[in-house]
């Protein structure tokens, strides 16, 4: 990717992230936590990463249109279609967690 020019390199990579959104919109049952389990991260981290951009770059952008945007339909629906996380899930995100607190040795 160094050797790429920064247009070309920036096209590629809002290319990637226009898929990846795409592919989490494709697979809908995928729930955040099972995200944040496997990856540490989620479609909320996503959003919110594009708010920070904006800021950066001075432009505006609200979370929740950042959202919208990420989640393919207002967080609100997204939300109220998703099944609440089962006690497995919660355990496994709070195994995660944990580990990531742990100091490496």
């Amino acid at each position: 990717m160094d050797q790429l020019d920064k247009q070309t390199r920036t096209e590629l990579e809002a290319a990637a992230f226009r898929r990846l959104l795409k592919h989490l919109d494709d697979n809908r049952d995928v729930q955040n936590i099972d995200l944040m389990i496997l990856a540490d991260f989620c479609r909320n981290c996503l959003s919110k990463w594009l708010v920070t951009a904006a800021e950066e770059r001075h432009v505006e952008l609200d979370l929740e249109s950042a959202r919208e945007h990420v989640y393919g339909m207002p967080y609100s629906e997204w939300k109220a279609n998703q099944p609440p996380a089962t006690e497995e899930q919660l355990k496994a995100l709070e195994a995660r967690q944990r580990a990531k607190e742990k100091p490496s040795s």
